[in-house]
This record gives structure tokens, sequence and C-alpha cells, in this order.
């Protein structure tokens, strides 16, 4: 490009310009490359976050590994068929996490998230092991458990493996604990009528009166039903199948009756004391393939009619009478 004649030519400065201007955006191009693979600029990374023996790092590959983003969202990215993940942990705590995780086709009940509260591990992260000073710490905890406790949900079940849940935990903890900047932003739900967008009831009947419900809402001539019911209540079926599949501890259907061979190599047949005693302390009789310190105790949580009724339960899916 040529200036016209009889005009002043200002093609030069405007070349200089240019260049001058190009140079400044990669100056500051490359500034800002080099600052982005520094270790920290004061941001949370998941290296340094773990929950338990389990770290955020470990815990992102099993988020990516069963595609939650394709029904969640997290820290912005993912899809909405359901509810955001980022602030899962600050809302609803480990000890609500631990007991809807294993078994998320349905609700985590009062007992439930207070069984995974007897668990050392459970309790401090939670900073208490009081069901009731647990919902006045997670107040989303306190609303699922009241508005939703014991019905289906949406999410079908996952085939984890040992340890995934604690990982995937150390994941929502990291989401929890990052600066999100805002994200995500809060729902406006002034003036909606429906259930889930009322304002949230008193924290004291999420965990007010949840074992006695169990009690009352079964017929007390019939064991089985009940018994089944106390299972479910207290997430007994996060961890049971009521088939022979083996999920974090061993399948009910057929067990009663049968002869199983323990940890040191020894058999035992389980019968209604076998199946009682590990409800009450777990770790008296460790199957062949099952590791200690799995199952929390009920001892102080079931009464004999409760335990009664459970045994009552596993015994009719073997096909035996009450």
């Amino acid at each position: 490009m040529t200036c016209a004649p009889g005009k002043p030519c200002e093609e030069g400065l405007k070349r200089r310009r240019a260049l001058w201007v190009l140079l400044l955006m990669a100056l500051i191009f490359g500034a800002l490359s080099v600052f982005s693979f520094l270790d920290s600029r004061g941001q949370l990374v998941p290296a340094n976050v773990s929950y338990g023996a389990h770290d955020a790092v470990e815990g992102k590959r099993v988020f990516q590994a069963y595609n939650c983003m394709g029904c969640h969202t997290i820290v912005g990215n993912g899809a909405y068929f359901g509810p955001d993940l980022t602030n899962t942990w600050q809302a609803a705590g480990p000890a609500w996490l631990e007991a809807f995780l294993p078994s998320p086709a349905g609700w985590p009940t009062g007992p439930a998230v207070q069984v995974q509260l007897q668990r050392p591990e459970v309790a401090a992260a939670s900073g208490t092991s009081s069901l009731d000073e647990y919902f006045r710490r997670y107040p989303a905890a306190a609303e699922r458990v009241r508005r939703r406790g014991g019905s289906a949900s949406h999410m079908p079940n996952l085939p984890f493996r040992e340890g995934e849940v604690g990982r995937l935990i150390a994941f929502l903890k990291y989401t929890s604990e990052m600066n999100t900047e805002g994200w995500p932003p809060k729902p406006r739900v002034d003036g909606l009528r429906f259930a889930l967008a009322t304002p949230m009831p008193g924290v004291a009947d999420a965990s007010a009166g949840t074992v006695a419900m169990v009690a009352a809402s079964a017929a007390p001539d019939d064991p089985a039903a009940l018994g089944k019911r106390i299972a479910s209540e207290f997430g007994c079926v996060a961890c049971h199948a009521s088939d022979s599949s083996s999920m974090v501890g061993p399948g009910w259907g057929g067990l009663h009756g049968s002869t199983i061979t323990l940890g040191d190599g020894s058999t035992i047949e389980v019968d209604d004391a076998y199946v009682a005693t590990s409800i009450r302390n777990p770790n008296e009789h460790i199957a062949a393939g099952y590791a200690a310190g799995t199952m929390p105790s009920y001892d102080t949580m079931l009464d004999d009619d409760q335990v009664a009724a459970i045994v009552a339960y596993i015994r009719t899916l073997s096909g035996e009478g009450q």
C-alpha cells in the first residue's frame, strides 16, 4: 500500500505501532503462560486434599470413570439432569455421602446417617459423632433426610468397587473447598409452591422420631416385613443385596442356613444366632474375602426386637419361614 500524492504518509508509523502492539501482546501471553505453570497460585489443588486415606486426584478419576458429568454439573461443567455437585460436601457432609453413594437409588434416612457417624474416620471428618449436631453443621443433609429419606431417587445404583466411594467423596471435598468464584449460583425459589421449593423444615424433624417410625411402620405380627423396612431405614441395603450377589458385604439371598468359610479358614453355619451376632458385633466372625472394620456395630442402635425382625427377613430370603 502506497501513500497518495500530496498527502502526509503515515504508513510507516502505523506499521510500527502495530508491531509494538503485537510484541506487547506476545509478552503478555508468554507471561501468563509461565504463570499458569507455577506450582501454586493460591488456589487449592486436588493433590492437597484428602478424605481419610483417599485423595482427591484418585476421586477425580472415579468421577470421570463413571461419567458423573453425563447427568451432573460440577464447577460449571456437565449436564443438568441431576443437581450440581460442586458444594455437596459443604452442604450435606461426609456421613450423608457415605450413606447415600453405595446405594444411590434410594435416599438415606436419619438412622443410615447415624450408622456412618459411628465410624471414627467419618465422625472425625464430620467434626461430630452426634446426629443432631451433624444436622446442625450440615443443614442440607437434614433437609434431604426430612424431605426424601427412605424414598426412591432418580439415580441408578453404581457398581462401586472397594475404596471408590471414599475417593469420590475426597474429590467432592476438594470441589467444595476450592474457590469457585460464586459457582453455583443460588436458585431463586420465591413464590414457588411445590414441596422441594418451600423453606427448609426444622432440623429437629429430620432426626426426631425416625427410629420410632421404623417400629410403627409395619404390622407387629409380620416381623419379616418389619425387618425389611428396618434394613432399608438403617442403610443395610447399601452394602447387602437381597439376592446372592456380593456388594460391600455378602448378599443375603440364600445366606441363612448355609455354611460359610471364615477368614481364618474355619467354617460356620449361618443360623439365627450367627446373623444376630453379626449385626451386633460384625467383627466377631469375618467371612473370607471381607475385611474387618468395614461394617459398623448396630448394638446400640437396634433393640432385640428390631434385630430379631432383621433376622426373620434374612431367613425369608433363603425361602425359609419366619
